[in-house]
């Protein structure tokens, strides 16, 4: 609840998770677009990561396999306050 008294819902800061085969582990190049995994969007960080944590550990033994969170709200509203994730 805020000072105010009210409710006031949470700003979004939404989350992308994906992933896919690299096709070289020293860099972020993917083997193949057309197969990556797009495992969802979240509405915080801490649902990113647990999400990103679940696909990378599915993909443990494909060795070039690399799964990331790319913070979508930065991206839509790049003027923002930075402070949050």
């Amino acid at each position: 609840m805020a000072p105010d008294g009210e409710e006031h819902p949470e700003k979004q800061l939404l989350h992308l998770v994906f992933g896919g085969e690299l096709s070289d582990l020293e860099g972020i190049e993917f083997a193949n677009l057309n197969e990556l995994d797009i495992v969802g969007i979240y509405p915080d960080y801490a649902s990113a990561y647990d999400a990103w944590k679940a696909a990378s550990q599915k993909s443990v033994d494909r060795a070039h396999a690399r799964y990331f969170i790319v913070h979508m709200h930065r991206l839509l509203d790049p003027d923002a306050d930075e402070t949050k994730d």
